[in-house]
């Protein structure tokens, strides 16, 4: 399993319509591609401008295999339903090893 991690910063007060709308665009998107295996959203009680995206993919193969120009048509449908561009402040993926400590 492969874990991408999409750390945003958003002024708290508009939290949780970037939350909502992220589900709508982004979630109901990502979940049409084969091996979506799900998403949460993990918010940071130390600073509530930091709102982090975990999406859990089957594998890398499968987290790279949605075309750029799709990400793109997403990135604007998203933008347009928020009025502004939030940018990713941090972005990183994992590969889950399985077996070492189950």
């Amino acid at each position: 399993m492969v874990i991408e991690l999409l750390k945003f910063k958003v002024a708290p007060d508009l939290r949780e319509n970037f939350i909502q709308k992220d589900a709508e665009i982004w979630t109901t998107a990502l979940a049409e591609y084969p091996g979506f295996l799900g998403k949460e959203v993990w918010l940071n009680p130390n600073d509530p401008s930091e709102v982090t995206f975990i999406i859990r993919w089957e594998s890398f193969e499968h987290s790279d295999a949605i075309p750029q120009k799709e990400l793109e048509t997403l990135e604007v449908k998203f933008v347009h339903a928020l009025g502004k561009f939030y940018p990713i402040v941090e972005s990183a993926k994992y590969q889950v090893l399985k077996g070492l400590a189950d």
